[in-house]
């Protein structure tokens, strides 16, 4: 048991910050996974689980005796629908891989319909309203601006609403990802979660790379009909 709670609880001196080796290679396994992810292999969403698991220990420090003196409760909060929604994206494309050709990618993107992108909108804008008001109820007795809680519903919400669009399929959710970045960065840095915050940096400037990858593939391969696409294939998502 020591052994394991040393490994468990093992730390990087980075100059005068403290980091837990978890961390680092919680987002390790995530960046490896949006790496698989934008190759659209099916393997994307297990390691990603195994990422989840390990950041959010990370995450909810005051269950775990972290460095940093506070948790994030929407990052904790997120990793905890990542798993839930990477069953999900697992399931949805190993159907989608049943029906092509040996080494074809697992889905073929497309951007989500107006009626879908509306829907999604809406939904993300009262979640982001109601995500702030519980993280602040959880929070009580830890001071903290009103900025921090919003800040911290959007990086849960947007990276619902990410995470949910990749397993679909659609385009938009790299977008959604430089969003959840542009916020995510600084807030991270400014609490304390370094390995997170430069994760988050390196992560910007490949979802925009994986973008124009999914965008291209979008223009390219759904007219050629190549294996079940999540647009006309309906029943992948019921």
């Amino acid at each position: 048991m020591d052994v394991w709670n040393d490994i468990f609880n093992a730390q990087l001196q980075l100059g005068q910050h403290t980091v837990l080796w978890r961390e680092v290679v919680g987002n390790a396994f995530g960046l490896a996974s949006a790496i698989l992810g934008m190759r659209r292999k099916v393997w994307a969403w297990p390691v990603g689980i195994v990422g989840n698991l390990l950041l959010v220990t990370v995450f909810m420090g005051v269950w775990f005796a972290n460095p940093q003196e506070h948790s994030l409760f929407g990052q904790a909060a997120r990793q905890v629908f990542f798993m839930i929604t990477s069953v999900y994206g697992w399931w949805v494309w190993n159907r989608s891989l049943r029906g092509r050709a040996k080494g074809s990618p697992a889905i073929t993107p497309r951007w989500a319909t107006g009626r879908e992108r509306g829907i999604y909108l809406v939904a993300a804008a009262g979640l982001v309203v109601l995500s702030q008001w519980v993280f602040r109820q959880v929070g009580v007795g830890w001071p903290a601006p009103s900025w921090y809680y919003w800040t911290d519903a959007w990086i849960f919400v947007g990276s619902m609403l990410a995470t949910y669009a990749m397993a679909r399929g659609w385009v938009d959710f790299w977008l959604v990802w430089i969003a959840v970045d542009l916020v995510g960065v600084p807030l991270l840095w400014s609490s304390g979660y370094y390995p997170s915050a430069v994760m988050y940096i390196i992560y910007g400037g490949f979802v925009i790379w994986g973008f124009f990858v999914w965008k291209r593939a979008a223009r390219v391969e759904a007219p050629t009909g190549q294996g079940p696409n999540l647009a006309e294939d309906r029943t992948l998502v019921g």
